[in-house]
């Protein structure tokens, strides 16, 4: 395997692939965000995860093939600053969740909540709902069986060295915490691929013992 995910603002994207499916991640903005665009093999549907920023540099990604959707992983407009012109080029349908769909830019086509599904072509992306660093914070999770393993897609809920941000705010804290041991780490195993919304990737695994540090320590 060549993927590191490790991509630089300005620089090449670094792509993965899958027998399903294609994983393009690419580092874009002034926040060094991150932008994903997942592509599948056998239709050649795709789907963009965070649409934000340096528009001309997705499109280029996105090339001329079709992409049906747009994820918005959170309402934060570091992670949107590119969709209205990614949006009106693709016609991509816009999906967020319905929490933080109103503090987007354009109207959401579809609003999903936790343990829906969405579709890239005859691939199966699946919605978790992980509270705290916003109301309607979403990652999503591409399980490609024993062949593929876990991919893991958690915006800015879970990174390496710990969960979110949540401004030293207790309740908000515990809640990502929570959400992101019980919906994540205690379901998912060690070799789950983690792709965040900014910087490198890590896995579960490398993570999983810092769970308490993170627990202590309150952020």
């Amino acid at each position: 395997m060549t993927y590191t995910g490790d991509v630089q603002v300005g620089g090449p994207a670094d792509v993965r692939e899958l027998p399903a499916l294609t994983i393009c991640k690419l580092a874009v903005g002034p926040y060094d965000n991150n932008a994903y665009l997942l592509r599948s093999k056998q239709t050649g549907e795709g789907l963009l995860i965070d649409a934000a920023a340096d528009s001309d540099r997705l499109l280029a990604l996105i090339a001329d093939e079709p992409i049906g959707a747009i994820v918005t992983t959170h309402q934060h407009g570091d992670h949107w600053q590119a969709l209205e012109q990614v949006t009106k080029v693709t016609g991509a349908q816009l999906i967020a969740h319905p929490l933080d769909a109103p503090a987007l830019p354009l109207p959401v086509n579809r609003t999903v909540e936790h343990g829906d599904t969405i579709a890239v072509g005859d691939v199966t992306l699946e919605v978790i709902h992980l509270r705290g660093h916003t109301p309607g914070s979403i990652a999503l999770l591409y399980d490609g069986g024993e062949e593929a393993g876990t991919h893991l897609f958690t915006g800015d809920s879970l990174f390496p060295g710990g969960v979110g941000n949540t401004w030293k705010d207790p309740e908000r804290f515990n809640q990502l915490y929570n959400d992101v041991v019980e919906r994540v780490f205690n379901r998912l195993p060690d070799e789950t691929w983690v792709y965040p919304g900014h910087g490198k990737d890590t896995t579960l695994g490398a993570e999983r013992p810092s769970l308490p540090e993170w627990k202590a320590r309150g952020w």
